[in-house]
């Protein structure tokens, strides 16, 4: 089905139970979603929560299209790597959608954060990197998701917080360990049972995000790094990534785990391409393979 646009011509490429495919004829791919926007370029896919109204609050239906939309970023081979935003200049996602809480019994909440934790594993556990851009309020289940991605850049209104003991909760989908592990026990403690909020300047300072920049900056900002990520041999990002991974999984001993992925580098053709193209003093071409 073709489609004219103030863009553009689009053309109906795929249609989902979850989302819609659309592609503009200057290469540019839209996913539809319908609580995300979905736009992948130049092999980057920037999905933005799209909730303004609601200060981009994660809803059910959000978090069963966020994990739809990572499943886009695992298995679309256009896909190098990925952006997740908010949408309008207040919020990236200011926590959960408390509303959705109300009358849930015990074996109910558990099973709520088991699915966030479950999904929020998706990203962190990404073959390809998946950068938080944190265009305002990251609080709860907000920051929680930010810190589930590989790394994050804020603009320099954002305030990151976990606030659930307002509620008479605590972080569920995974806040109290990454938190403890980016920050430090002392300072994530702090932040979870005072329920205060950091400004950007602060979550640079505690390591917490990458860098802080003027907002219209941002987007712009992560699309630079990961331009100069997907540049590099993508299998060994792909290692990188796991390795790192694993020193926080308990199941695993990372030396070992490097190990195994420092060898099995030797058997890839982008190995063979990245020394060939360092000793012959020319740009590698890399594969993936």
């Amino acid at each position: 089905m073709i489609k004219n646009s103030q863009w553009g011509s689009l053309f109906y490429l795929e249609m989902t139970e979850l989302c819609y495919y659309i592609s503009f004829t200057f290469g540019k791919t839209i996913v539809m979603y319908q609580t995300l926007l979905a736009a992948i370029e130049n092999g980057i896919c920037t999905i933005t929560i799209n909730r303004p109204d609601k200060l981009n609050a994660l809803n059910k239906k959000v978090m069963e299209e966020i994990s739809a939309a990572v499943d886009e970023v695992y298995n679309n081979t256009e896909i190098k790597a990925a952006i997740i935003t908010g949408a309008g200049s207040k919020s990236f996602v200011a926590g959960a959608d408390i509303s959705e809480f109300i009358g849930l019994s015990v074996e109910e909440g558990k099973e709520l954060a088991k699915m966030g934790q479950d999904i929020f594993f998706k990203i962190e556990n990404s073959p390809k990197p998946i950068i938080a851009c944190v265009n305002g309020f990251a609080l709860g289940g907000g920051c929680e998701m930010a810190m589930a991605c590989h790394f994050r850049i804020a603009s320099s209104n954002a305030k990151f917080g976990q606030p659930e003991v307002n509620l008479g909760l605590i972080p569920g989908y995974g806040g109290t360990q990454r938190l403890t592990q980016l920050i430090g026990k002392g300072r994530a403690i702090e932040l979870m049972i005072s329920g205060n909020m950091i400004d950007a300047s602060t979550a640079l300072q505690y390591g917490l995000v990458n860098y802080a920049v003027p907002q219209e900056e941002l987007l712009h900002k992560a699309s630079t790094i990961l331009q100069t990520i997907i540049s590099k041999a993508p299998l060994a990002v792909t290692k990188c990534i796991a390795a790192a991974n694993a020193v926080f999984d308990e199941t695993k001993n990372g030396y070992a785990f490097e190990v195994d992925a420092f060898g099995e580098c030797f058997g890839t053709a982008d190995k063979a391409e990245g020394t060939a193209a360092f000793l012959e003093k020319r740009k590698a071409n890399f594969t993936g393979e």
